[in-house]
């Protein structure tokens, strides 16, 4: 409870009317319920709501809304299979379509609560991040730490690949490709790896 003498001028802290003016305002106004309520649903992270994440959204520079390309399995040879087995590789006949050119179908997600507080800690860290390896792979971790191994591969030639050894949702397609929460090195290509063992 704020003290009525600590927001009256001292030349008027002797007036009792004022003094009362200003003691009924303040229990009136009851700034510590607010306070709280401010601190758990905006300015605490790990407890913030809808809108608190949304606020902490805009601070890190991050969307809740993200757009997402499908990667495609096309038809292909055996040749054309990476050495180890991804996700999008080439299938036989009567497996996958032919390759169509044109635009690609993306779709919009719209993450979570959950999800996305997870992503706006991750992108806080990124924004803070020297883009090492080491680095990288810790930011892996706290985003999908928990559903598998999830790392960076140094494929050399200014290339790298992220690569995850568990099946990626539509979600997670778009944290990686659209959010921006995981950086690049300068100058250096990212290749998203799928490699899902069964």
């Amino acid at each position: 409870m704020i003290n009525p003498a600590d927001t009256i001028l001292r030349q008027y802290a002797a007036d009792p009317v004022t003094a009362a003016v200003i003691g009924t305002f303040n229990q009136s106004l009851g700034l510590d319920d607010f306070i709280d309520e401010f601190y758990d649903q905006v300015w605490n992270i790990q407890t913030a709501e809808t809108y608190g994440l949304d606020v902490w959204g805009k601070i890190v520079g991050i969307g809740r809304n993200l757009t997402v390309t499908p990667s495609e399995v096309y038809f292909g040879f055996d040749e054309a299979s990476s050495q180890t087995p991804v996700v999008n590789d080439p299938e036989p006949f009567n497996q996958a379509p032919f390759y169509t050119r044109g635009t690609s179908a993306t779709s919009t997600v719209t993450l979570s609560d959950d999800a996305f507080r997870k992503l706006i800690i991750v992108k806080a860290a990124a924004n803070i991040s020297d883009c090492t390896i080491p680095n990288l792979n810790r930011l892996l971790q706290m985003m999908f730490g928990e559903r598998g191994r999830a790392y960076v591969s140094n494929d050399s030639n200014m290339q790298m690949s992220y690569v995850f050894e568990f099946a990626l949702t539509p979600s997670d397609l778009a944290i990686i490709q659209d959010s921006g929460a995981f950086p690049a090195p300068a100058g250096v290509l990212i290749n998203i790896v799928q490699q899902v063992t069964q």
